[in-house]
């Protein structure tokens, strides 16, 4: 590992996360969707980030298969490049939550230890956490992708579920049965998570008003 730079220094800005958040009039901070592949990470996600757009909320997603052709774009699927893919998009989606935005992410995210890493980089309650619980057979049948098929008959190695563990979130903030809830079901249980969050971010607001 090279040497760690000694001439780095961090700058603060002035312009901080309270200003964004207070401007967009909403906390910021990340949906991490995880689950196996066919769980329903992707399709879930976007859909919660276009009824908070509509709402008025200020919202990036990120996307595993999106990331992977870009700034990931140089990592494969063994076990260090799935550690090292986890941490950058915990960098970046840092970087959102530090600009005033909800940001989301589906990826599948196998390891509680890269996981809670990523918890790590933020403040109190600005990680939710989000289990998209579905079993193997479940995800086996959707297999969008062909990718369980494939990975059935050793076209893909070291393949979540199959060949490479998933460990489940031990205390997630949310969890998704999509063995059992339709896809509005579940928007539906995230969006009234997150506006929930939204009022209790508001009420300080409101009390100092009426106290006026």
């Amino acid at each position: 590992m090279p040497a760690k730079p000694t001439h780095i220094r961090w700058h603060e800005r002035l312009v901080s996360r309270q200003d964004y958040q207070r401007r967009n009039r909403h906390p910021s901070m990340v949906l991490w969707f995880t689950g196996l592949s066919g769980s329903g990470k992707s399709t879930i996600s976007h859909a919660v980030e276009r009824q908070l757009f509509d709402r008025g909320w200020y919202t990036y997603l990120l996307d595993g298969d999106n990331v992977r052709h870009g700034l990931n774009r140089d990592l494969g699927f063994s076990a260090e490049d799935r550690k090292e893919n986890i941490r950058r998009i915990g960098e970046v989606a840092k970087l959102f939550v530090d600009a005033g935005l909800l940001v989301l992410t589906a990826f599948i995210s196998p390891f509680r230890d890269d996981r809670e890493r990523v918890r790590a980089l933020f403040q109190p309650g600005e990680f939710v956490e989000i289990h998209v619980k579905c079993d193997l057979a479940t995800c086996e049948r959707r297999d969008p992708k062909g990718l369980y098929r494939k990975a059935r008959a050793g076209e893909i190695p070291d393949f979540t579920g199959i060949s490479s563990p998933y460990e489940e979130p031990d205390d997630p903030e949310l969890v998704l049965d999509t063995a059992r809830w339709s896809v509005d079901e579940c928007v539906s249980h995230v969006v009234r998570y997150v506006e929930t969050r939204k009022e209790a971010w508001f009420q300080p607001f409101t009390e100092k008003r009426e106290a006026r």
